[in-house]
C-alpha cells in the first residue's frame, strides 16, 4: 500500500481513542511503529457509524507520520447515501486505501441497512469510485463464527475478493496450519490476492480469552493452560506471549505468507518486540 516498506511487509492496526489522553498516547505509539517503515496503518470503525468521525480524525492524526493509512469501513447499519458521502470525504482527504468489512449489528439498532454482506460493500465502492481505492477485506482461517460451514465461509471470502478487493487481512489465530489450509482452499477457488495473516500479541490473558471467545479465534489448550498457570504474573505472560507469537510469525513467513498485520490495541512495544525478533 505504501512505497515505504519494511522488508517483511508488516502493517499495524489502531482503534480510535475516545479520550484526549488516548489521542496523545497514540502519537507516541504511531511514531514508534512508523520507525519500522510499515506498508500501512489501519484504523478501525464502529458499525453503524458509531465512531465514523473519530475514525477520520484518527486517520488524519496517524497519516501525519507519512505512512499510508487505511480507514475501516463497515456496511451493516449503513445506507448507500451515507457511504457515498463518506467515500467522497475520504477522496477529498487524499485517502486511497480502505478496509471494507461487513461489521456487526450494534445492540439496539433496528435494521441492518442496505447491505447484508461485505461483497456488496466492495461492489458498491467499485461502482462509485472505480479503481481509486485499494481495498482490503477480512478473512477467517478458522471460519467466521456465524458461518454455517468452513467451505461456505471460504466461498463467501472468494466472493468478496472477486467483487474487487486487492488483498485480505485475516482474523488473528494461533494455529499456522489453519492459515495455510485456508489459503490453499481460497487458491483452489481462484483467489489470487495476497492473504495477510493477522497477528495478536499476547499481553493480557483475560482480555485475550474474552476477545477470542467473541470472534471465534481458538486459543490452543496448551497455550490456555500455560497462560492460566501464570495467573497475574504479567511479565511471564508477556515473555511467553512474545516467544509464542514470534515462533508463529516466523513459521508463517517461512511458509510463504506475504506479510504480517499486527493488532496493536494502541500499544507499540509488544508488536515491536515480535517484529524485531523475526529473522527476515
Amino acid at each position: 500500500m505504501s512505497t515505504q516498506q519494511h522488508p517483511l511487509g508488516i502493517s499495524f492496526e489502531f482503534f480510535p481513542p475516545n479520550t484526549e489522553a488516548g489521542r496523545e498516547k497514540l502519537i507516541g505509539v504511531r511514531d514508534a511503529l512508523a520507525e519500522r517503515s510499515p506498508r500501512f496503518f489501519s484504523v478501525t470503525y464502529g458499525a453503524g457509524g458509531s465512531t465514523q468521525d473519530r475514525t477520520l480524525n484518527t486517520v488524519r492524526q496517524v497519516r501525519e507520520a507519512g505512512i499510508t493509512t487505511a480507514p475501516h469501513l463497515s456496511c451493516i447499519g449503513s445506507e448507500k447515501a451515507q457511504l457515498r458521502d463518506l467515500l467522497a470525504r475520504y477522496r477529498e482527504e487524499g485517502i486511497d486505501n480502505l478496509v471494507a468489512l461487513r461489521g456487526d449489528l450494534p445492540s439496539g439498532m433496528g435494521g441492518i441497512g442496505e447491505f447484508r454482506y461485505a461483497n456488496e460493500l466492495v461492489e458498491f465502492i467499485r461502482e462509485e469510485t472505480g479503481d481509486h481505492f485499494e481495498i482490503a477485506v477480512a478473512a477467517y482461517p478458522e471460519s467466521h463464527p456465524q458461518a454455517p460451514s468452513f467451505e461456505r465461509d471460504v466461498e463467501n471470502f472468494a466472493r468478496k475478493v472477486k467483487a474487487g478487493a486487492n488483498l485480505a487481512i485475516t482474523q488473528y489465530f494461533f494455529n499456522a496450519d489453519a492459515y495455510f489450509h485456508f489459503v490453499d482452499r481460497a487458491r483452489a477457488l481462484g483467489v489470487e490476492a495476497p492473504i495477510v495473516p493477522g497477528i495478536m500479541p499476547i499481553t493480557n490473558y483475560a482480555k485475550l480469552a474474552r476477545f477470542s471467545d467473541a470472534c471465534g479465534a481458538e486459543i490452543p489448550r496448551w497455550m490456555r493452560k500455560q497462560l492460566e498457570a501464570y495467573g497475574d504474573d504479567s511479565e511471564s505472560i508477556a515473555a511467553f506471549g512474545e516467544e509464542v507469537i514470534t515462533r508463529l510469525c516466523q513459521r508463517l513467513l517461512d511458509g510463504g505468507a506475504p506479510g504480517l498485520h499486527f493488532y496493536t490495541l494502541n500499544q507499540a512495544a509488544p508488536s515491536l518486540r515480535i517484529v524485531d525478533n523475526i529473522v527476515g
